[in-house]
């Protein structure tokens, strides 16, 4: 009987089961890996190792001895240095070399990746001390963005528009760094919606580029946690063409290769398109998941192949049957989960799927990072219009109730 291929996945957040989902249905074993057992995820894989994924050391030494055939790091940003680092060291399937990937995960490094190749950037700048940056202020257009160099999900995330207020903004970037390091850059005024949303490459071409339309909740406590998405894209149809090219051109220079990404962009009301973020990983809040409703196309699937060396099968430019959103349920305040309602004629026309995380009872905490959303509503409107108007009033379709 021929062994089954195995495949380490770092992580063990609920964001990893359509991972693990796809992975038996390709037949492999699944082994899940991180310093935290009581994660939902080690619940649906084969096995779990107890190993920091920030280690790669650690993390290699178990990869070795499990004898993998390959390994992914899906919705967990720590993890994807990790990932490339083990892949290279024995010789498995990856999208990316160590160096390329590690650029793309340190915002300092990409950044300066960006403007060294011309590409429309903003005017930023990382640091190891917090000093050198309070000295630096000139250098920069107010207002500006503090973030952590490594971080994903909008921790540590904080605008800045006077002076005075970037000590904390900074000291607070640096709670969320596993490197001690943030950056700082101009705050692009964006047109309209940004995009947050996954893409995929085979062999280094981009097959499937998706822009999503990236909405905030600006009452919650942190207003860059995005609480909804919705496909098609508000982007013109001209700087969507320029950022597919852009995101082309850096893979190209980038040398990577077969992989999911997930690609943040913006439309600057100075007319141009920004790329912000691309990170050799699944994004979190489901956005593969979405596009498999909106199209069909399975990336998720995809990257589960290209991860263990198996031919990658249905990957094409997605079709959006319809206008689609996902709903981040999240609270206001913090307290005991009572319950969740749903107007009843919304959710007969337009839900899909909810997917609630918590039970009544449940303590729930104010909506400050991505990793306090408490669930995920899927759904579907029969026209832009539509969407663009329930959207805008969520609140009277959907209430966490907490008490």
């Amino acid at each position: 009987m021929t062994a089954l291929k195995k495949i380490l996945l770092l992580g063990g957040s609920r964001y990893l089961l359509p991972v693990i989902k796809s992975a038996h249905e390709l037949g492999l074993y699944v082994i899940t890996c991180d310093y935290l057992p009581d994660n939902i995820a080690h619940k649906y894989s084969d096995e779990y190792v107890n190993v920091s994924i920030i280690d790669k050391e650690a993390v290699l030494e178990a990869a070795k001895k499990l004898k993998i055939d390959g390994i992914m790091s899906f919705a967990t940003d720590p993890g994807v240095v990790t990932a490339a680092y083990v892949a290279e060291k024995l010789g498995l399937p990856y999208g990316g070399s160590y160096e390329s990937v590690s650029i793309l995960q340190d915002k300092g490094r990409f950044r300066r990746f960006l403007t060294e190749h011309n590409f429309n950037v903003p005017h930023a700048k990382s640091y190891e001390k917090l000093e050198d940056a309070l000295c630096d202020t000139e250098f920069f257009t107010w207002p500006v963005i503090v973030k952590p160099v490594d971080s994903a999900g909008s921790k540590g995330v904080t605008r800045v528009d006077d002076k005075n207020e970037l000590r904390k903004a900074i000291e607070y970037a640096l709670d969320f760094s596993h490197c001690d390091q943030f950056i700082i850059e101009d705050f692009i005024e964006k047109k309209g919606c940004s995009s947050d949303t996954d893409s995929f490459s085979i062999d280094g071409k981009l097959v499937a580029t998706t822009f999503s339309s990236q909405r905030f909740d600006l009452e919650a406590d942190n207003p860059y946690a995005p609480m909804a998405y919705s496909w098609p894209s508000t982007f013109s149809k001209e700087n969507k063409e320029e950022l597919a090219s852009e995101i082309q051109r850096l893979l190209t220079l980038l040398n990577m290769k077969s992989s999911i990404y997930n690609i943040e962009t913006r439309e600057g009301i100075d007319g141009k398109a920004y790329i912000m973020e691309v990170s050799p990983r699944g994004g979190g809040n489901r956005l593969a998941e979405m596009i498999r409703y909106a199209s069909g196309v399975d990336m998720i699937r995809a990257a589960v192949q290209a991860a263990v060396g198996l031919p990658i099968d249905n990957v094409e430019q997605p079709k959006y049957d319809g206008c689609w959103a996902e709903y981040v349920l999240h609270s206001k305040v913090e307290g005991k989960f009572k319950e969740l309602w749903i107007d009843s004629d919304f959710a007969t026309n337009n839900v899909v799927e909810v997917d609630l995380w918590v039970n009544q009872g449940d303590e729930i905490h104010s909506f400050t990072a991505a990793n306090f959303a408490i669930g995920t509503v899927v759904m579907k409107f029969a026209s832009q219009e539509e969407l663009e108007s329930k959207l805008n009033a969520m609140e009277r379709f959907i209430k966490v109730i907490v008490e």
